[in-house]
């Protein structure tokens, strides 16, 4: 069984002063949401394409570890992940970077256990697999 999601993106004018809108209609959380030019490359209240990327990265990224820790048998108190991604103009723009920083309380789980099954999560959630010529790294560390 599949999922599909979908989002819609307006734009209307030119690139540097044109503007634009993002909507997700099904879950109603982006509604006309504004993006633009200003609010990509610079400090301009809206969002982004990599905003809405590092968002999607650290969902999917959170709840791929969740699963591995319940499957495991250490199911987690709390999981907290910032996700950074890096938009080079060098060569024409790319992604240039993704960073993961994921700190969690586990119970009862090995720093290296805990490493281990962190890595797993980073490498087989569907957003890193689907991001994969990007290069990703993993901060992961568990508190108290």
């Amino acid at each position: 069984m599949g999922i599909s999601r979908h989002a819609i993106a307006r734009w209307t004018g030119d690139l540097k002063s044109g503007k634009g809108t993002l909507s997700t209609p099904q879950s109603g959380l982006l509604d006309d949401t504004r993006y633009a030019f200003s609010t990509r490359f610079g400090d301009e209240k809206g969002t982004n394409p990599e905003e809405l990327i590092a968002a999607a990265h650290a969902g999917c990224f959170t709840m791929a570890l969740s699963a591995k820790l319940t499957e495991a048998g250490f199911p987690p108190e709390s999981l907290e992940t910032r996700a950074d991604v890096d938009l080079s103009m060098d060569g024409g723009p790319q992604l240039s970077a993704i960073r993961l920083k994921t700190r969690a309380r586990v119970p009862g789980i090995e720093p290296a256990k805990f490493r281990e099954l962190a890595d797993d999560a980073k490498q087989n959630c569907p957003v890193s697999k689907a991001l994969s010529a990007v290069p990703l790294s993993l901060d992961a560390e568990l508190e108290g």
